[in-house]
């Protein structure tokens, strides 16, 4: 994600941090600060935070490791200031996969708040059974009472027991909250894949975007009646999530049975290894295309993509051959493919352009504009037969 700084990996998964989540460290530790707990107030606010965060990154990595049993990838999970987002290639069509990697986010809170409680077990128990031998239960319920506290723990175990509370509330509030069907939150996820078992996946799917805009506006009304401003964002949040995922699969079930070749642009310009990145750049100005398919021989070796041609203007002025800049490496379709599949492809590769070739033969490139050029007219020609 744009403006993200790596922290980390987590069993092969890159964790980020974006540059808004500083601005929310910096408000608690100011709020904590001026309430006068001072430096050391401030610092307890951001360790607070910084465990609440540990927590959504686990919560995250549930999701991805769940999905990864099922050959699907992530990206990358990033914290923002909202929560946490792990970024799967894909999600399963299978509704009984879905349900597995939608579950396995509040399940791992299910399981720290279990330990939670333990820890607290733990480490009150045996002083009460202690107690209750020398000074007997009734005496230490009294004594509880008028203290307000477990007299009992003092200084470091207390604290340990207070934090370990602390941190069971937020793993049941994060498991309660996840769970509504809030589309396309996890409980809308959840909801969703189980009315896929019963139906059509489009049906399922637009009757839980549906039913997570009713939650997205209950989120924000009551957010600017209690002046929660973070929930409102969450249902702003809600709100668009689901009609985007809504508004992708029906796009996606329109495609189904469709020849790639239906959408595949069979008019567009091509490089050589020897060409430079300035004359490159004269045919975006030209025309439409933005990356190109780079051929030595009649073969593909390579694409420029439109990115890596703007940085090389930017460092060199538009001096490099394309060879120096090209990637190497890229996504490749066949002309028989089915335009679903190649549509997926192109949004798990994070690429713009996926040239399609047969025995080292390039007939054409699908972009995304493509597919959605053909989506119009198939659209379009649909009205007009009504």
């Amino acid at each position: 994600m744009s403006g993200s700084w790596r922290i980390g990996t987590i069993s092969g998964i890159g964790v980020y941090v974006h540059w808004t989540f500083l601005i929310l460290l910096a408000w608690v530790g100011f709020e904590y600060f001026t309430r006068g707990g001072g430096l050391t107030g401030a610092l307890v606010g951001i360790l607070t935070i910084g465990a609440l965060f540990t927590i959504i990154v686990l919560h995250e990595l549930g999701h991805a490791l769940a999905a990864r049993r099922y050959g699907i990838p992530t990206h990358d999970i990033t914290l923002l200031p909202i929560g946490g987002v792990a970024r799967l290639a894909r999600m399963p069509e299978d509704p009984k996969q879905e349900l597995i990697v939608a579950i396995a986010g509040p399940a791992v809170n299910v399981v720290l708040a279990g330990l939670c409680l333990l820890g607290i077990i733990v480490l009150v128990a045996p002083a009460y059974i202690g107690a209750a031998f020398t000074a007997g239960a009734e005496e230490i319920g009294l004594h509880f009472a008028e203290q307000g506290q477990t007299p009992l723990l003092s200084g470091i175990p207390f604290l340990i027991a207070a934090f370990l509370f602390s941190m069971l509330i937020v793993n049941v509030m994060l498991v309660v909250f996840n769970l509504l069907p809030a589309f396309p939150m996890d409980g809308g996820r959840v909801l969703r894949a189980l009315l896929a078992m019963r139906g059509d996946y489009v049906w399922a799917t637009q009757t839980a975007a549906t039913v997570g805009q009713v939650m997205a506006l209950l989120f924000g009304f009551f957010g600017l009646f209690n002046q929660h401003f973070m929930l409102v964002f969450i249902a702003l949040f809600v709100w668009i999530g689901a009609a985007s995922e809504a508004s992708m699969v029906q796009v996606k079930a329109g495609l189904q049975g469709v020849p790639l070749v239906h959408a595949m642009i069979t008019r567009f310009h091509v490089l050589a290894p020897m060409d430079r990145i300035g004359d490159a750049a004269m045919h975006i100005v030209a025309g439409f295309q933005h990356d190109f398919p780079v051929l030595e021989n009649g073969r593909l070796v390579g694409v420029l993509t439109k990115t890596d041609l703007l940085k090389s203007l930017a460092d060199n002025g538009g001096n490099q051959l394309v060879s120096d800049v090209m990637q190497r490496k890229f996504e490749t379709a066949d002309p028989g493919d089915m335009l679903e599949s190649v549509f997926s492809r192109l949004q798990e590769c994070d690429c713009h352009t996926i040239p399609v070739v047969r025995n080292d033969q390039l007939f054409g490139i699908v972009t995304m504009e493509s597919v959605g050029e053909f989506m119009a007219i198939q659209k379009a020609a649909r009205g007009r037969k009504k």
